[in-house]
């Protein structure tokens, strides 16, 4: 199960490198507010749209598709309806990706089912950047329930 507590905070600590299918320019999209906060965090995000093709986004050069990225991608986080998905996954394990991500109300199981097939950690109908807070940020801190239950305080993410 790639959904727990602790694989999910294992991956966001191991892959720094985020690829974003299906990133909008609109700064009131989610997909830009979770990116930009990715980034104010340390993570390098790369804008994945056809849109947005060689145009500058959160100041990096977005690209047509995963392929066209020229340096590795740890995790593919995905802003695209499910139905989307199983091109993106494939592309995930073609590129040499460790986690396809698919952000909340985005639930194809057999793209996930081929991402961990492939040996991929893959979440489902999560966001990035709400784990993130949930798991490094301290929203425990302003009373959110996090539903984490420890006797230590998580080590903040190394930038």
């Amino acid at each position: 199960m790639s959904d727990d507590i602790s694989t999910l905070r294992r991956i966001l600590q191991e892959n720094r490198v985020i690829a974003v299918a299906g990133l909008s320019a609109d700064w009131f999209r989610p997909s830009y507010f979770a990116a930009k906060y990715m980034q104010e965090h340390g993570y390098r995000v790369i804008p994945v749209n056809p849109r947005y093709a060689g145009q500058k986004l959160l100041g990096e050069t977005c690209y047509a598709s995963l392929t066209d990225i020229p340096e590795k991608v740890d995790l593919v986080d995905v802003f695209r309806r499910s139905e989307d998905v199983m091109p993106i996954a494939e592309a995930a394990i073609a590129i040499g990706a460790r986690a396809l991500w698919q952000q909340i109300g985005v639930k194809n199981e057999a793209a996930a089912a081929a991402a961990r097939k492939a040996g991929l950690d893959a979440v489902m109908d999560r966001c990035v950047k709400i784990e993130h807070a949930r798991l490094f940020g301290g929203l425990n801190w302003v009373g959110v329930n996090t539903r984490v239950i420890s006797a230590k305080r998580p080590r903040a993410i190394a930038n």
